[in-house]
């Protein structure tokens, strides 16, 4: 091989190696501006009827780590400290429900949980609106985001 041929040669692998990088920024920007919009509409959800009650269950194993302890601890922080009223009224619920006993079985069954999980339950016209909150595990090291973000969820659910 001549001297053009490996300068050519090194120069179109230095330009690949370059649309490479740039094409795997321009992914990892999108996923990363997917997240954020994701996050945005969950907390910034409006709940087209209003919640006439809502029920908060925290499931949890008999063992328990950290973050699930502080998932508890913070979730029911927020229904007392923001929620009086509704409290009062009857109008909100919060629970831990330990799924490794058998009486509370059917409600992790009805729920769908089988570990360390947050489900909020918005009854509409009587009926059961049971889902999964995961955004809560990203929150748990920021006790005031976390808190933040479930009042306003359950705010919004409430339609306020």
């Amino acid at each position: 091989m001549n001297k053009k041929n490996v300068i050519g040669s090194i120069l179109i692998l230095g330009i690949l190696l370059v649309v490479a990088v740039v094409s795997l920024n321009s992914l990892k920007r999108n996923a990363i501006a997917e997240n954020q919009s994701q996050t945005q509409k969950q907390t910034s959800f409006k709940q087209k009827q209003a919640a006439e009650k809502i029920e908060v269950f925290v499931f949890h194993a008999t063992q328990r780590c950290i973050s699930c302890i502080t998932i508890g601890k913070y979730a029911k922080e927020t229904v007392d400290e923001y929620f009086q009223p509704e409290l009062r009224d009857g109008k909100i619920d919060f629970r831990e429900i330990n799924i490794d006993l058998p009486e509370n079985k059917d409600l992790a069954r009805k729920c769908q949980a089988s570990g360390s999980s947050l489900f909020i339950n918005a009854i509409i016209d009587g009926k059961d609106n049971i889902t999964e909150d995961t955004t809560v595990w990203r929150l748990v090291s920021n006790e005031d985001q976390f808190k933040n973000y479930l009042k306003n969820k359950l705010n919004n659910l409430f339609g306020k």
